[in-house]
């Protein structure tokens, strides 16, 4: 075949040879192998048989070639080594006892992977087989932690080994070393196995081959060179005539140069001579709104900041207005599905848009958030890494089984993520339309190596860029964290949960989320021998299998669902009666239906994409049809038209033309378990239920419905690079306990955007801009099954004392008393709190034109120390909580000026602090907010958010609120220590516990001057003295002539002494 992919020729071998195995040996010769006891040599310039060489040996399967030798692999699993000249055997090595999978050659070294015969047959060998060609005998062998069937050697600056399972696992080593678990990548084929894997000669490049017939291509740069001296492939010139596209002519921007016009000498039509025509100018567009509103003025010359509605020095000129629901810009999608067919240009309605935080002086304080959500759910922030999953994260939390059990978990490991998605549940429960952040469940989950190796985890740039595909992204994400939370809750039992007959499948040993999410399963392997193999297993979600056919013809959401459930697909399979790779037919029978139904629809090309119109327009049309009536060709209805179309009876409402539009899936379908191990799958309507009656009833005979519970869609959108949102249908129990009212809504869900929408609009799919990848159906009255109750899981026994995680920590060290049995807080107590915090990630900001600056991405802070004293009694003042906060990821400032954290304060090693994990002290904190105290401290808003905690309002005393007059700046909380308490606090850093015990005598001071509050205008007086003092100081306090902070000797040694 030529470069160009054009045949240069067929050479036909006899009938009775089985050829395995090509080697190009020269630009010329070409040698063949396979299972017969001879070796074809092949003249590439005359097609003719020019050798044919004898082995000893049948059956060679792999051929290499190195400058001393030629390498055949043979089906026995031994590996010979022949002369280049006379092909005759000089070496010969016994690499396994069962047969060879694969072998490479690398300078002097020679590895080999194959399978090792046992009691019940050929097993995969996990020892790679090492040879030195040097001294021609083996060495040490290589353990390696996936079922290696394919080895290349990638010699760069190492020769490393790439060793390739067929389920998709990929390891990465040297063969004389150790292999290493965290080397261990996944590629994620579309069919079940991968059947070929090879390395560019450029060593750039990996391309795995799967059993659907695809081709994945890893490379370790966007542009890799995938040959030395390599130069782009000469394609040959398609037939003009047949690949033509059609053109639109109600694009106005349509460029009329795609019209072919043939080379002529003669005069155009449009060639009109001068007397007939004149020049007329196009007139300037007007200006971009967004550029005249930010607008400054020097002189006669504005300045304002490019808004990156389009690309630089390019205007578009309209003929006709846009439509009033969208925005005034114009955008150029990517494909929906990739860049396969040409661009054009259409709108994203505004509320679907990426949304962002704009960032003031003051932060996140004086950003309205009310605006995008006037309901009291709560929305999530996305300027958090790895914030893509935020709509799915909703998606979890409005599934009423899931919120509350996942609330009652909790276990001792440190980075569990269904306790860190169960305090985040919590946070949202409490809010009352304030959004809140999954700081710590992004923690947690960039710590599990899994979501790392399944490329989960996005840097900043692939993020802010919109790089990484991501519906695929969130599909995977999905998968993961199902299996994630299965595997946490799985050691835990907890059988009061279910109350359903549950037989096997609800046994302690499974998780709730196995409970709700898990399909039991047949999975039948027929070989054309006629064994058949049959093993039970389970799955947590099912992926959508496309018909082959994808013609206009009408073809039901029901038919593809039940094809992808009861998927049959022909596969090579390993058949032990025939003792090899086999074509086998795999199909899949259902054992026990799953209470929510989750379904990743994986429209990951343009063909998937264009089934979804298509069965969205033959729908459509049939959905007019039905109501008794025709299509007009400019899709518009009369009112009376409509009159018509609707029921006689009156009973059910008519969905207008632009609701009908785009929709293909069903808000409800029907299931039926059959006698035979089948299912059928059918659409269900309301109409249906009104026929055949409440499918309550039809549960006990193996029939269920299940309703669209959420869908997850994909926007595309140039211009900021994509974005997930989520149409979630919330039900009357979560309305009744958050809006005291009893009803059922469509929301839809873009990070801190919330807004009711109509239910058509969450099944509407405009592949343009708005493409499916998630759908969770849940089965009808799912609440009834299992107890909603929620047990806060958190016990008084997190304030008790706890061991240090540091190796240097002594008690001679120790800053805090914890606190007794006799000392437990109670409902109203004080508890003084501060923490301190160390930076992550530095602030990204920008200069605007006029030198003011704009914060385009804050700075990414943690917490490293938290403190809480006692706030009354006895010990008024000292503390029962310092601990300072472990932390796994990179510090890049510890702003040890104003947080007193130093180098190694935070590493366990060398930390002589009492140390403790951030689950831990989180826990603590939790317990005191479930008990009802009261915090005292000073900027508690930052420090509750930075810790990611929700507290009511009415359980926050802040001395920055107390302390402050309306339109007036905040005060420092050193300077009301000097004003006040007449402390110098804060000398060279600040110190958490000196903080907190002043924030508690400030309030008490608050309450001194104000009378318990009784007295408002005198303490008014206070504020305004406060507040000219300040000015008169520049809000500076007075250098100290000694150290006299609070924080003293004798407090420590009266804390000793206790």
């Amino acid at each position: 075949m030529a470069r160009g992919g054009l045949i240069i020729f067929d050479y036909l071998l006899d009938e009775s040879e089985d050829m395995h195995s090509l080697l190009l040996t020269d630009s010329s010769t070409l040698l063949v192998g396979g299972l017969q006891n001879h070796i074809l040599e092949i003249d590439l310039n005359t097609v003719q048989e020019t050798q044919k060489y004898a082995v000893e040996t049948p059956g060679v399967t792999i051929m290499r070639q190195t400058n001393r030798f030629f390498f055949c692999g043979h089906t026995s699993g031994k590996v010979s080594l022949r002369d280049l000249r006379t092909f005759k055997v000089e070496h010969e090595f016994d690499a396994f006892s069962g047969s060879l999978s694969d072998f490479d050659v690398h300078g002097n070294l020679l590895a080999a992977c194959g399978f090792s015969s046992r009691l019940t047959g050929l097993a995969c060998d996990r020892f790679l087989k090492v040879y030195d060609l040097r001294m021609m005998r083996a060495i040490t062998p290589l353990q390696v932690h996936v079922d290696p069937a394919f080895l290349r050697f990638i010699p760069t600056y190492t020769s490393r080994l790439a060793i390739i399972s067929q389920s998709g696992q990929c390891q990465f080593c040297e063969p004389t070393g150790l292999a290493n678990p965290a080397d261990i990548f996944h590629v994620n084929p579309v069919g079940p196995l991968l059947m070929t894997f090879d390395v560019s000669a450029s060593k750039q490049a990996l391309a795995f081959g799967d059993s659907e017939g695809c081709v994945h291509l890893w490379t370790d740069s966007p542009e890799p060179s995938f040959n030395p001296y390599s130069r782009e492939t000469e394609f040959a010139l398609p037939c003009l005539v047949d690949s033509l596209p059609p053109l639109d002519w109600s694009q106005d921007l349509l460029p009329l140069s795609l019209i072919p016009v043939p080379l002529t000498t003669d005069t155009l039509l449009s060639d009109w001579p001068a007397a007939n025509s004149a020049p007329a100018p196009r007139r300037a567009p007007p200006v971009d709104a967004e550029i005249l509103r930010t607008m400054k003025k020097v002189g006669f010359i504005g300045y304002a900041p490019n808004p990156r509605t389009r690309l630089r020095n390019q205007i578009p000129y309209r003929l006709k207005e846009s439509d009033s629901e969208f925005d005034s810009f114009s955008q150029v999608t990517e494909s929906p599905i990739g860049r396969e067919e040409e661009p054009h240009l259409h709108m994203v309605s505004k509320k679907y848009r990426k949304v962002t935080i704009k960032y003031s002086k003051l932060g996140l304080e004086d950003f309205d958030f009310k605006h995008y959500n006037k309901t009291l759910f709560a929305g999530l922030e996305p300027h958090i890494p790895n914030a893509y999953c935020n709509c799915m994260i909703q998606v979890l939390y409005f599934l009423e089984p899931v919120r509350c059990l996942i609330q009652n978990h909790l276990c001792q490991k440190e980075f569990c993520l269904a306790c860190e998605l169960g305090f985040l549940f919590h946070m949202l429960d409490l809010s009352r339309g304030d959004p809140c952040q999954g700081s710590n469940f992004l923690r947690a989950f960039r710590t599990i190596p899994e979501a790392s190796a399944l490329g989960l985890i996005l840097a900043d740039s692939d993020e802010a860029s919109g790089k990484g595909n991501l519906a695929r992204l969130i599909q995977r994400w999905n998968r993961f964290i199902l299996t994630q939370l299965h595997q946490d809750m799985q050691e835990l039992e907890v059988p009061q949960a279910y109350r359903g007959a549950g037989g096997s499948f609800c046994s302690s040993g499974d998780s709730v989320i196995g409970q709700l999410f898990s399909c039991e399963m047949e999975n039948c392997s027929l070989c054309r021998c006629g064994s058949e193999t049959v093993r039970a297993s389970s799955t947590l979600l099912f992926t959508l299998s496309y018909p082959e056919d994808k013609t206009g013809k009408n073809c039901d959401f029901a038919q593809v669902l039940k094809r992808s459930i009861c998927l049959e697909q022909n596969t090579q399979a390993w058949c032990d009666n025939c003792e090899k790779y086999q074509p086998t037919i795999q199909t899949r029978n259902i054992r026990h239906l799953p209470d929510i139904l989750v379904i990743n629809c994986e429209v990951n090309s343009l063909k998937e994409a264009d089934f979804w119109r298509v069965q969205a327009e033959v729908a459509f049309k049939m959905a007019i049809k039905k109501r008794g009536g025709e299509i007009s060709k400019n899709k518009e209805f009369a009112l009376a038209d409509w009159k018509e179309l609707g029921s006689p009876e009156g009973m059910l409402m008519c969905p207008s033309i632009e609701e009908l539009k785009n929709v293909w899936l069903p808000f409800s379908i029907r299931m039926k378990m059959t006698k035979n191990k089948g299912l059928d799958v059918c659409n269900w309507t309301d109409g249906d239920e009104m026929q055949w009656g409440p499918a309550r009833a039809e549960e006990e005979h193996g029939v269920y419905v299940y309703d669209l519970m959420a869908t997850v869609v994909h926007i595309l959108d140039s211009r900021t690079g994509g974005s997930l949102v989520a149409h979630i249908k919330v039900g009357e129990t979560y309305h009744q306990r958050k809006e005291g009212v009893t009803h059922q809504q469509w929301y839809l869900f873009n990070d801190f955007l919330i807004e009711p929408i109509d239910k058509h609009e969450a099944v509407q799919f405009d592949m343009n801009w708005k493409v499916p990848a998630i759908l969770y159906y849940i089965k009808r009255n799912l609440n009834s099954k299992y107890n909603l109750n929620i047990k806060n899981p958190i016990e008084a026994s997190v304030l008790l004392a706890e061991a240090s995680l540091a190796r240097k920590q002594r008690k001679t060290h120790t800053t805090f008393i914890p606190l007794m049995l006799n000392e437990m807080p109670q409902v109203g107590d004080l508890v003084g709190l501060d923490a301190e915090f160390v930076t992550l990630n530095e602030e990204e900001a920008e200069l605007r034109s006029d030198g003011t600056k704009s914060t385009i991405k804050p700075s990414q802070m943690s917490v490293a120390r938290i403190t809480c004293v006692r706030g009354q009694g006895p010990n008024e003042g000292i503390p029962f909580i310092d601990d300072y906060i472990s932390t796994q990821e990179q510090v890049v400032d510890y702003l040890t000026q104003y947080s007193g954290i130093k180098p190694g304060d935070l590493d366990a090693k060398i930390s002589s602090k009492h140390l403790t994990t951030l689950k831990s002290t989180y826990l603590k904190l939790r317990f005191l907010i479930d008990i009802g105290v009261k915090f005292v401290g000073h900027g508690l808003q930052k420090d509750f958010r930075v810790i990611n905690l929700m507290v009511p309002k009415d359980q926050v005393l802040d001395t920055v609120y107390l302390f402050h007059m309306p339109r007036k700046r905040m005060i420092s909380l050193r300077f009301l220590a000097w004003y006040f308490l007449d402390l110098k606090i804060q000398g060279e850093t600040h110190d958490s516990i000196e903080d907190a015990r002043t924030a508690l005598q400030l309030y008490r001071k608050y309450l001194e001057l104000s009378k318990n509050g009784t007295e408002p205008e005198s303490f008014h007086k206070v504020l305004k003295g406060l507040y000219e003092k300040g000015r008169k100081m520049d809000w500076k306090v007075p250098e100290p002539e000694g150290q006299t902070s609070p924080k003293s000797a004798a407090v420590f040694s009266s804390v000793l002494a206790l």
